[in-house]
């Protein structure tokens, strides 16, 4: 990552509000794996210090009978800003992710910083947000029609004692803890030998409640990379000591992500997602984390949206909505984005129709 090591690149965006697992050098890695590359970059202020942060990710990709090597430029959950209130300070970060696209004959770049527009399920806008979204607008950004992250999650603050956080949840969801406990499911922590099972308890979990996931390569080098550099630990839970069901939880700057969770039908009645995720605070918090980010909350809060019973799971644990401004894009060449936007769905349609083969084959094959 050009002259910065990861201990310095970590470092960095650490000190930054909002630093995210997404912006670390460990996933900057990951992506070198799969095509991407990575150009880190640092503002600062006038008197020398951080202002600002942004692990941009950039491939070229192939449109057909375009012989020009296209690119896209990608932040996820970036780029950091000391304050985003700072008109100043977001107009020249602006202004300079809008030249180093131009210099890389991208096609467009997109950021979907956690700018928070609102806490809750309301549709109230927070002023602040507001006048990001103002000035996205004004400089020649767009609201991006592919919405790479959640555009919302839950989130769990941890500072309070765990007594109280357990008394923050929901009766029923308190009531399924205890009771997985007084089932006999017990928790241990995983390690990279179980990358195996825990892939094929995802993509299990993939198949029957329809979303889409990649092949097991991409997990074992996502997960591997994290586990081994200390940002992530899975948890399994067990019973009679079959593993029945699991979750990975990342964490970095004092924060902990529960990423991914997957399970087995059996043995569901004896509730093991929820002492799973009760075990998943109790060490994010024994780990010093302040936030427990459950990672996904729906668009629309009505019971029809495809995130509403994951919803009211999280919002059993007692996690707030949190809502943010979303992904935007830079059309530096427009004609091409269109075009590019046209494709991408077409392209993301055919792949998940081969994915979901995929997945079903290596389900049988384990």
């Amino acid at each position: 990552m050009s002259a910065l090591d990861k201990h310095t690149w970590n470092k960095i965006i650490a000190g930054l509000p909002g630093a995210h697992i997404l912006q670390t050098w460990e996933w900057g890695q990951v992506k070198k794996r799969f095509g991407w590359q990575t150009l880190p970059r640092v503002w600062h202020d006038h008197e020398g210090n951080v202002a600002a942060a942004a692990l941009i990710l950039t491939r070229v990709i192939s449109l057909g009978r375009f012989s020009t090597p296209w690119r896209v430029m990608y932040i996820p959950r970036g780029p950091l800003l000391t304050d985003w209130s700072d008109a100043e300070l977001r107009e020249q970060v602006f202004s300079e992710l809008r030249t180093l696209a131009r210099k890389n004959n991208v096609i467009f770049i997109k950021i979907d910083p956690e700018v928070v527009m609102g806490r809750g399920e309301s549709g109230v806008k927070d002023p602040a947000a507001g006048e990001v979204i103002a000035d996205l607008k004004g400089a020649g950004w767009v609201f991006s029609p592919e919405q790479v992250q959640f555009r919302n999650t839950m989130i769990i603050e941890l500072t309070r004692p765990l007594e109280e956080l357990l008394g923050g949840m929901k009766q029923k969801t308190r009531y399924n803890v205890r009771l997985a406990t007084r089932r006999g499911v017990q928790v241990r922590l995983g390690k990279t030998s179980d990358l195996d099972l825990l892939f094929q308890m995802y993509a299990e979990t993939s198949l029957r409640d329809g979303f889409t996931i990649r092949n097991k390569n991409y997990y074992h080098v996502v997960w591997s990379e994290f586990i081994e550099a200390g940002m992530a630990e899975p948890l399994i839970a067990e019973v009679e000591g079959e593993e029945v069901a699991g979750v990975i939880i990342f964490r970095f700057a004092h924060r902990a992500w529960y990423l991914y969770g997957m399970s087995k039908r059996i043995h569901r009645e004896k509730m093991p997602n929820y002492l799973l995720q009760w075990e998943a605070i109790k060490r994010a918090k024994d780990a010093s984390c302040a936030v427990y980010d459950l990672w996904g909350a729906p668009d629309d809060f009505i019971e029809g949206d495809n995130l509403w019973g994951v919803y009211r799971f999280k919002q059993g644990l007692g996690a707030e909505v949190v809502r943010f401004i979303g992904a935007w894009d830079l059309p530096v060449n427009p004609v091409v984005y269109r075009l590019y936007t046209q494709m991408v769905p077409r392209l993301l349609s055919l792949m998940r129709r081969r994915g979901k083969g995929q997945i079903q084959g290596s389900i049988q094959a384990g």
